[in-house]
């Protein structure tokens, strides 16, 4: 099948729903100018004091809060990134009432920002930091502009809400995540090498024959898909 009736195919499959989930990891995100941890520019790269797997770390949180936040502050929070092609049109789908639900691994809220309402986190969002001991609320800005280890105003330390290496999921956006897939008439994956466990092992939960792969590379799942469309998440969405 050539390009062309590949975008024809979903185009069909798409108009055909209105019971469809996307399920998208760090591609999504790297068309807005968000680093992605393991291409080629990203994270896993960059030569830093520890590996980000370490400095990303609930560990490294707890014991070298100043090496965490240094890291956090360089190559998470990323200003001025705005929602591309991809978290437009699956809006659109929403608003349409195509779309059920967007699942993500990503933590920069650009899907809202596109005017996504039902979004699943399973990562967390930069957007959201709390103090730890009286559990006020600060922004992405207010941690940006920080210096050393945020602090609250009661003298608490400001944790950002996004889940650590060494952190488990929420069980609720977790357990909403596996309802939606188990449910859904298509499953779109997106701007995913599905390697991240557990979120990976969610499209397992899908029921259907309806499952789109749609990646720059290839994937472990790819022979388990109705239908494979290599190339830019936001280019293939944005034809259908």
């Amino acid at each position: 099948m050539t390009y062309e009736e590949k975008i024809e195919k979903l185009r069909e499959i798409i108009a055909g729903s209105s019971n469809i989930v996307f399920f998208g990891g760090a591609g999504v995100s790297t068309e807005s100018g968000v680093p992605d941890f393991r291409s080629e520019d990203g994270l896993y790269r960059q030569k830093y004091k520890f590996p980000p797997e370490f400095m990303l770390s609930h560990t490294c949180y707890e014991r070298l809060p100043e090496e965490f936040f240094k890291y956090y502050r360089d190559k998470l929070l990323v200003p001025g990134i705005q929602p591309n092609k991809a978290h437009k049109k699956l809006a659109q789908w929403e608003k349409e009432g195509k779309l059920k639900a967007v699942i993500t691994q990503n933590i920069d809220g650009l899907h809202q920002a596109a005017g996504s309402k039902n979004v699943l986190e399973l990562h967390g969002s930069t957007l959201r930091n709390y103090c730890e001991r009286c559990g006020k609320f600060y922004d992405a800005e207010f941690i940006m502009h920080s210096e050393g280890v945020p602090t609250c105003s009661c003298g608490g330390r400001i944790k950002p809400d996004v889940v650590l290496y060494e952190e488990g999921l929420d069980m609720d956006i977790l357990n909403r995540s596996v309802r939606y897939i188990s449910e859904a008439d298509v499953l779109i994956v997106g701007g995913t090498s599905l390697v991240v466990y557990p979120a990976a092992g969610l499209i397992d939960y899908y029921r259907g024959n309806k499952l789109i792969l749609i990646n720059k590379s290839a994937t472990s799942r790819d022979s388990q898909a109705n239908l494979v469309i290599s190339g830019s998440i936001g280019e293939v969405l944005d034809a259908v």
